[in-house]
């Protein structure tokens, strides 16, 4: 088995389509062939064995998929690592993963050679012209070397925010079902598909939904490698794209674009959402205004990603993430690994063949995270009694207030209700009497106006009395991560909350 036999069965099949496009240029199934199958080449010569890892530091553009597949044509596995890191954690990535080679972009070409060199490793810098020409520069490497079923493909890093970043060992089987049953079952991909590539590759997200996906059924992936609303809606546009995949804040953002109804957005049929829950208010105003279905589903860096999707078939049930996927279930557990009541909050646990190897070099963790064939999310949710689960927060998240437990994502989606605002965040807040306070950071929507303390009233009319933020604050803009989830640990209150 290897993921890359699905670029070699597209050349066969699929020879002088689109693959991947990047505004008015595109590259077609059989380059897309030949230039991996260089870079496998090149590779060979630089002594690049099966199982070494090889660092990709490249932007959502076409020869990000000509190294992930040229990596894995040759054996190798992939380290993807997102092109605004520095050198200190460039270095890291590569040291942690014992990776001897990265490929860099040109921008970033300082902050990559500054990494490698401090472990020892070496920068290929890579720019538009320049890699065409280092994958065509001897014989192709044809041939996909086989792997086991089980050996690594990807070393995906998590986000370390509850330590230094731990990688996820994903291998070829991880990678290749998840991505066929994402293709096929949830999506209902043709070769007839377009769908839209500005998830960053670099994340199990992007590369699962949209170019896996895309290349195991002759889809072409448009890509974008900086996310902006306006150019977004000209390429669902003007490249017709039928399937779009965000994260939620990506959805709001296109919202509240003054002129997306100019937009001729009728190809879209399907658009899907992870990374974080949505607020409800979003998936329906989202689904009235760009007419399709929004299907909401769930997943981790340690799940390859999706575990659990809305159907097309059932349709959304919205602010449920759906139900497992084919091949995985899904409990709720007490802090004993028992399952508690329909309904009940508890850790959620996943078991299936989407769940990776563990993490590199890290038995203790990966021991710690994978218990009796189960592996702990950390994440808190609770399941119906027709089997679809609901996220409610993580377990670092939750707020205790008083004794009580507050779940942000629950005050997050009244927020959302509100008719000013545009996203919103709740974090807990120390407090010497009831050891934390709830607190809501929110940011309104263009030309809204609207108080801290009218939020504050809204929620408080809504919810049990002990949940509602007793501190609200309208901020310019949220912090986020490089997917474009709200990063909370970020948030910084005003001294004075509400008052600007």
């Amino acid at each position: 088995m290897n993921l890359a036999s699905h670029v070699v069965i597209g050349a066969r099949t699929y020879a002088d389509r689109a693959a991947l496009r990047l505004g008015d240029d595109s590259v077609s199934y059989r380059t897309l062939d030949q230039r991996s199958a260089g870079l496998a080449a090149l590779l060979r010569d630089r002594g690049v064995k099966p199982g070494d890892r090889v660092g990709i530091m490249l932007p959502d553009t076409p020869e990000f998929a000509v190294a992930y597949f040229g990596v894995l044509r040759a054996g190798g596995i992939v380290v993807p690592m997102n092109p605004l890191l520095k050198s200190r954690e460039v270095a890291y990535y590569l040291g942690d993963s014992g990776g001897r080679l990265m490929f860099a972009w040109h921008d970033v070409a300082d902050e990559a050679r500054a990494g490698t060199q401090q472990v020892g490793a070496e920068a290929v810098i890579v720019d538009a012209g320049g890699f065409d020409e280092l994958s065509a520069s001897g014989p192709s490497e044809d041939e996909v070397v086989d792997r086991h079923e089980d050996d690594t493909a990807v070393v995906l890093y998590t986000s370390g925010t509850t330590g230094e970043p731990k990688g996820a060992e994903l291998t070829h089987a991880n990678l290749t079902r998840n991505c066929d049953i994402v293709a096929t079952e949830l999506l209902g991909l043709s070769d007839e598909d377009v769908i839209f590539g500005g998830l960053p590759l670099f994340h199990a997200f992007g590369q699962t939904c949209t170019l896996n996906a895309a290349i195991a059924c002759g889809a072409c992936v448009t890509l974008l490698p900086r996310f902006d609303a306006a150019k977004t809606l000209a390429i669902l546009a003007g490249h017709g794209v039928t399937v779009f995949a965000g994260v939620p804040t990506i959805f709001g953002r296109l919202l509240r674009q003054p002129d997306h109804h100019a937009y001729d957005v009728s190809r879209l049929r399907l658009s899907i959402s992870g990374g974080s829950a949505m607020p409800v208010q979003v998936l329906r105003d989202f689904q009235d205004a760009f007419h399709c279905v929004v299907l909401e589903g769930y997943g981790l860096s340690e799940t390859s990603p999706v575990t659990s999707f809305n159907t097309l078939q059932e349709g959304p049930r919205p602010g449920s993430v759906g139900t497992p996927i084919r091949g995985v279930e899904m409990r709720v557990v007490d802090d004993d690994g028992k399952d508690v009541a329909h309904g009940e909050v508890g850790e959620i646990v996943i078991r299936g063949h989407n769940v990776m190897k563990g993490y590199w070099r890290r038995p203790e963790e990966t021991s710690a995270a994978i218990r009796d064939g189960w592996f702990h999310t950390g994440d808190l949710g609770k399941v119906d009694q027709d089997g679809y689960f609901w996220i409610v927060g993580r377990n670092k998240d939750v707020i205790i207030r008083g004794g009580y437990n507050v779940y942000p994502r629950e005050l997050e989606a009244v927020l959302y209700e509100h008719p000013t605002v545009a996203e919103a965040a709740v974090i807990g807040l120390p407090n010497p009497d009831l050891g934390e306070e709830v607190g809501a950071a929110v940011v309104l929507k263009p030309g809204a106006r609207t108080t801290a303390e009218e939020l504050r009233d809204y929620v408080k009319r809504r919810v049990a009395a002990y949940k509602y933020p007793r501190k609200v604050w309208i901020a310019d803009a949220l912090p986020k991560g490089p997917t474009g989830k709200i990063v909370k640990r970020d948030i910084v209150p005003p001294t004075e909350p509400g008052r600007q």
